[in-house]
């Protein structure tokens, strides 16, 4: 009795430490680049690490609000910058800023929570508002919720201060740590970019995330075994405007600014571009898009006054390599990846 329970101890060990390697293998391009991202402070200037790296991660946590919810949800919001811009401007308005006379400097303990409270009942307001609708008219209602957004606070003194925003934004101090310094920050944004990531992906599988995906492939056969479609749509609004409130909030801290072209209809569709060019398949090409967009926008002017054209013409180079991955790939960067990947494997085993 005592050698068939060991036995059967030992049975499972080798069965855990077999799932184990199992899932370091499958995962290792993702585990080697958490590593690199890990270690960057190393080798890093604080520009790569803030201007590149910061805004890539930022970017992608708020483009992966909008791919989870078109990609698992079948639902293109483009609100999701909006509610970024909620969260941003509550912190502003809550803690502290160059406005003295609107801001309410409340500690930063206080105002984040609050921020991202107040932006993840406009993320669900917003879903419910759309959560009935399908295609193109979801994409007019959060279209059209973004313009509304854009043009209050641009509007407004009293509250966001017109199309002059807020500077002098400072990120908290923590445990005696600036956390606005480069390489504190750099691992805050790093932190929360890799929790968003991870709570993508488990979402995904858990049953919710599975009728979730159920909804996005055939809502009414859904509603007839007994789910509720709007409640699940509406739900999936909150959880996506969670993550890119976070994204709006780590934003402000970096730029150190906000004001109505942060959340305005330019970076509501240059968000929408990075989803589309990562590829809506799966979290990372939230990520892939991000990238690809922040280094576009930050050498594109540098290259085409090395080549001897007019610098003003950054915009049209971006365009076009937008353009370029879209024709070539419909699914994206991911979706291009996977399929060299998939053409090279059977050669590999005809080998």
């Amino acid at each position: 009795m005592a050698l068939t329970q060991a036995t059967d101890r030992g049975q499972e060990a080798t069965g855990a430490q077999g799932l184990l390697t199992r899932a370091i293998a499958d995962h290792s391009p993702s585990l080697l680049l958490l590593l690199l991202l890990v270690f960057l402070p190393a080798i890093a200037s604080d520009f790569v690490l803030d201007q590149i790296v910061g805004w890539t991660l930022i970017l992608g946590m708020i483009a992966l609000s909008l791919m989870f919810l078109a990609g698992y949800g079948g639902m293109v919001s483009l609100a999701q910058m909006t509610v970024a811009g909620v969260a941003g401007y509550m912190i502003t308005v809550l803690g502290a800023s160059s406005l003295p006379s609107i801001s309410l400097f409340w500690p930063w303990w206080v105002a984040a929570p609050l921020a991202i409270l107040i932006a993840v009942a406009f993320g669900t307001l917003t879903g419910a508002l759309s959560a009935r609708t399908e295609g193109i008219y979801t994409i007019m209602i959060t279209l059209a919720i973004a313009v509304a957004f854009f043009n209050l606070t641009l509007q407004n003194w009293s509250i966001f201060n017109g199309f002059n925003g807020f500077t002098s934004i400072p990120a908290p101090v923590v445990f005696g740590i600036n956390w606005k310094a480069a390489v504190p920050l750099y691992y805050l944004i790093l932190f929360f970019a890799v929790l968003g990531y991870a709570s993508v992906v488990y979402v995904a599988r858990t049953p919710f995330g599975v009728a979730l995906q159920g909804v996005r492939d055939n809502p009414r056969r859904m509603e007839a075994i007994g789910y509720n479609v709007t409640a699940h749509r509406v739900a999936a609004h909150a959880f996506a405007a969670l993550i890119a409130a976070v994204g709006g909030i780590l934003l402000v801290w970096l730029n150190n600014q906000i004001s109505p072209g942060t959340a305005g209809i330019e970076a509501t569709i240059d968000l929408l571009v990075i989803a589309v060019v990562g590829g809506l398949g799966h979290p990372i090409g939230a990520f892939v898009g991000a990238i690809i967009f922040v280094l576009l926008r930050t050498f594109a002017l540098d290259a085409l006054v090395a080549v001897g054209l007019d610098g003003r013409r950054f915009q049209t180079l971006i365009g076009l390599g937008f353009l370029a991955i879209v024709l070539f790939s419909p699914d994206g960067v991911l979706g291009l990846w996977q399929r060299l990947a998939g053409a090279r494997r059977p050669a590999g085993r005809d080998g």
